[in-house]
């Protein structure tokens, strides 16, 4: 393993970094989660048609960039140091790798360039609050999460004119915007009982999305609900869902797990800063031992954490291990920890609900919610990687 960037990855690092730092200011932030998408339009559009972030990981045959996960992961930290919210994750952490993996040469040929110029986002509709299971980061992808036939799930039946969906899904990331739903549905009653993947336009009739109210704005979600909606399979109906749906939740992991990388680094940043000025005693507050032992211990969990998702993006593109739910763990812990200092060394000012601090304490209970907690993660992990022996049971 060569732990160097290459230039072409330190000029998406560089390039990413002068655009997060002049557009994406707490201000700008706070604004763009209020508008009806929920993101900067502009700033898309920039990403998408002028850099191409959302086609870095797509292959070049769907006008894609051709990169790995790795590049991706890097755009990710640095959209992450600003909170920046967009819908790359949702997009091109999620939808285009299952796109990419299930569909067919037509839909492959249809979605995927749109997808990588930025003019089609796309979002993953799990059934429920099921997303850290369906993606198999906290537990065995055993397909009940998607209904299994009872309430509350959603259901695919096939008639004479094609596939339709009933039921609905909670916490879709960027569902209220986004251009195409692929929604996970169970068909085949007791008999044959499975999961499968739909495609759902934006503007299907019986199709309602209403954008719910978020601990973190700059995550929007939405909850979708189907009432007898034209689809369209993704794929074949012996596609292996699961499986992909793991690989895919190993990669999203990775992604979440350099943003989260990337805001605790931005957080930790600000507090050094702000304690080199305040002053308390005729010194400034940065100068006491205590104050730098606590600032000291956050930026180890920090490096630590860059240095796990690091790993997870190299080991993803290389294929050789799947370490993105320990790397999103030991991510999502740093946030967390970074987040709480900020607040507390921010003195009475962090205490107050509009600064900035809170943002990212926002982000990290947020993400916890959504793809945690990091107990779970890391119980997964372990059970995965045979640490109880086979077919042992993780007590969490």
């Amino acid at each position: 393993m060569d732990a160097r960037f290459t230039e072409e990855q330190q000029q998406i690092r560089r390039t990413l970094r002068d655009v997060v730092t002049a557009r994406c200011t707490p201000d700008d932030v706070r604004a763009a989660t209020r508008t009806p998408d929920g993101h900067d339009l502009t700033l898309w559009g920039a990403l998408g048609k002028e850099l191409g972030l959302p086609g870095l990981a797509l292959p070049e045959q769907a006008h894609g960039v051709g990169a790995t996960v790795t590049e991706l992961a890097l755009a990710q930290e640095e959209l992450g140091r600003a909170l920046a919210p967009t819908p790359l994750l949702a997009t091109s952490g999620l939808v285009a790798p299952l796109v990419a993996s299930l569909g067919t040469d037509e839909q492959r040929a249809d979605l995927l360039p749109r997808i990588a110029d930025g003019s089609l986002t796309a979002a993953l509709a799990v059934p429920g609050t099921g997303l850290a299971t369906a993606l198999g980061l906290v537990a065995d992808n055993a397909g009940d999460w998607s209904g299994g036939g009872r309430a509350g799930g959603v259901q695919a039946t096939r008639g004479e004119h094609g596939w339709r969906l009933y039921g609905q899904a909670e916490q879709v990331l960027d569902g209220h915007s986004a251009g195409l739903l692929l929604v996970a549905a169970h068909t085949g009653g007791f008999a044959r009982s499975r999961t499968l993947l739909f495609l759902v336009r934006a503007d299907a009739a019986g199709l309602a999305r209403t954008r719910q109210t978020a601990l973190d704005e700059t995550r929007p979600q939405a909850r979708i609900e189907l009432r007898d909606v034209e689809a369209e399979l993704l794929g074949t109906e012996d596609a292996e869902v699961a499986p992909t749906l793991d690989a895919t939740g190993d990669g999203a992991a990775t992604l979440i797990a350099a943003e989260a990388v990337g805001a605790a680094d931005r957080a930790l940043e600000r507090t050094v800063a702000y304690v080199k000025e305040r002053e308390q005693f005729g010194r400034p507050v940065g100068s006491f031992q205590a104050v730098k032992h606590r600032l000291a211990d956050v930026y180890v969990q920090v490096q630590a954490a860059r240095s796990a998702a690091y790993y997870a993006a190299w080991a993803a593109g290389a294929g050789t291990e799947r370490a993105g739910g320990l790397a999103l763990a030991q991510a999502l812990e740093a946030l967390r920890t970074s987040a709480a200092e900020a607040v507390q060394l921010h003195g009475g000012i962090g205490f107050t609900w509009e600064h900035e601090a809170h943002l990212y304490v926002k982000r990290a209970t947020g993400d916890e919610l959504l793809f945690g907690p990091v107990h779970l993660l890391r119980a997964r992990a372990a059970g995965a990687a045979g640490l109880f022996g086979s077919g042992a049971q993780v007590s969490v």
